[in-house]
């Protein structure tokens, strides 16, 4: 059987490069390969980070390059590259059977017998508007399921951007000055709306309103319609063919989102350029993706997907039904974190907050001073917040403050969001302190976070449990995730996680873990500390 083709395969290269791996690799080859023999679909939760040095990926790779059959594996580009480049070639020179690899953006032809790599949007376009590029039943490998949500409600968006009235203006010449009017009074409305950190605001009613008005106006003169007296797209001029067909898409999918239940509309705007931007997509994506399950045999890989194994919300979400479930935790011994969780902090939504938060930066920092060497990152996610705690601290610790920037010394402090330390993790080295000033849950106040918790509010659903709280634990997960090479320290300020119902849900994400109640220079010494359980 192929399982155990691979798992000798694996083994022996593992013994033979001499280099520590991640610890897990052959129990999940032995279950991907099974899933490629047995055209069953299955779920893995790989307990690691799946960016750019996702250390699981040799687990898939064997097998995938051993089936003697077609296969697809779906990884970003720059995934693509590095497995190009550094993985597979390594792995080539041990397998004897040499596979045929291709890239691209469809199958290469009906006598391809090899591995073809490609990106998340090419597969995941071609499953949800059949476009036909890529053939049914083929077993596909999907590497970074954490981020598949956030994939397919990319793809479902649609963007008006300000270039696209012009457009359609030169496309409708008869109702320029209609369209330019709607356009004038949907700035004039979306302006009037109070300022807020993220610039962006679901779409009210008077704003629904010019948009309906327009749509109604173009359906009505045949715009959104095809025309038989001008014949086919293919007999028109080209130049015409192509804007035509252009704008239909763009503008039809933005008027009919408007009056569709389960879809969000929202602005975002630029004050300074007196502009802004029209989007519709979905609230949730789980109604599109369960027909796209179904089409092949799928594996997915992931980092952190759910607290438990079956992932019974990840699934929900994500619209898949039964499949072998998989899920790996970090290692104790050599992945272990200290979790300082100070019991006295105030809430974050209190004025209290930000004095002490900034006494226990100050605290934290100093301790660190007298480490050799190190990075301290601070999570903020709130935007406001962020700037003045940014400031504060450059204030007291001059160069060694960045906000939200890569460059960085041995010693470095760096204030990020959420979301550009997820981005830029990869490339900068572990941390040894990570502050958590409060958790990562989306905050009500952000309007598409308001939008999606309406939608579940809807429909009677636990919104906070579905939603929030599975949205903060991945994120948190992912965070933490370089501080454990590192074996550092974690700070988490968020007095939460003491007193409230899903501390202990919080606790369990951040396992392996050991509690300490102080933070001294010791910490930073991985061979000289005082652990409190």
């Amino acid at each position: 059987m192929i399982e155990v083709e691979v798992h000798q395969q694996l083994r022996a290269f593992l013994r033979e490069q001499g280099e520590p791996y991640w610890h897990h690799h052959l129990t999940m080859a032995r279950l991907v390969a099974r899933a490629l023999r047995l055209d069953r679909s299955a779920l893995i939760q790989a307990g690691a980070p799946s960016g750019y040095h996702g250390r699981y990926r040799l687990s898939y790779l064997m097998p995938a390059l051993i089936w003697p059959e077609p296969a697809i594996l779906v990884v970003p580009e720059a995934v693509q590259q590095r497995l190009l480049m550094v993985e597979i070639p390594r792995l080539r020179q041990w397998i004897p059977a040499q596979k045929a690899i291709r890239t691209g953006d469809r199958w290469p032809g009906e006598e391809f017998q090899g591995l073809l790599l490609t990106s998340p949007d090419a597969w995941f376009s071609d499953r949800l508007f059949n476009e036909g590029r890529f053939p049914p039943g083929i077993p596909t490998i999907i590497d970074g399921a954490d981020d598949i949500e956030t994939w397919t409600r990319d793809l479902l968006t649609t963007q008006i951007q300000p270039c696209d009235w012009d457009e359609l203006m030169l496309a409708c010449p008869e109702h320029a000055d209609t369209i330019r009017d709607a356009r004038v009074q949907m700035t004039r409305s979306i302006f009037q709306h109070p300022a807020n950190p993220y610039e962006c605001y679901l779409i009210g009613q008077p704003e629904q309103d010019i948009l309906t008005n327009l749509a109604h106006l173009l359906q009505d003169n045949g715009w959104f319609y095809p025309d038989p007296e001008l014949g086919s797209a293919s007999e028109l001029a080209e130049p015409v063919a192509k804007t035509a067909c252009q704008l239909t898409d763009v503008w039809r999918s933005l008027f009919q989102n408007l009056s569709v239940t389960g879809q969000l509309v929202w602005t975002e705007i630029n004050r300074r350029q007196g502009q802004f931007s029209l989007f519709s997509g979905p609230v949730e994506v789980a109604s599109a993706l369960s027909n796209v399950w179904s089409q092949q045999p799928v594996v997915l890989v992931g980092g952190f997907l759910d607290l438990e194994t079956e992932a019974p919300i990840y699934r929900q979400r994500v619209g898949l039904g039964d499949l072998t479930c998989l899920k790996f935790s970090p290692d104790r011994q050599n992945e272990l974190i200290h979790l300082y969780l100070p019991d006295g902090m105030p809430l974050p939504n209190t004025p209290q907050f930000q004095p002490s938060l900034m006494q226990e930066l100050r605290s934290l920092i100093a301790a660190t001073n007298t480490a050799s060497q190190g990075m301290t990152v601070v999570l903020v996610g709130d935007v406001p917040l962020k700037a003045q705690v940014g400031s504060e601290l450059a204030a007291e610790f001059g160069s060694r403050v960045q906000v939200e920037k890569t460059c960085l010394d041995d010693h470095g402090i760096l204030v990020s969001g959420w979301e550009f330390w997820q981005q830029h993790q990869a490339v900068l080295p572990a941390p040894r302190l990570l502050v958590i000033a409060t958790l990562p849950i989306p905050s009500l106040e952000e309007p598409l976070v308001a939008g999606r918790v309406a939608y579940y509010k809807q429909l009677r659903q636990d919104w906070f449990r579905l939603y929030l709280l599975p949205e903060a634990l991945s994120e948190l997960q992912r965070a933490i995730a370089p501080v454990r090479d590192s074996q550092g320290v974690v700070a988490l300020l968020d007095n939460r996680v003491n007193y409230r119902s899903y501390g202990q849900q919080v606790l369990s994400a951040l396992s392996p873990m050991a509690r300490i109640n102080y933070v001294d220079a010791s910490l930073f010494n991985p061979f000289n500390y005082s652990i409190l359980e």
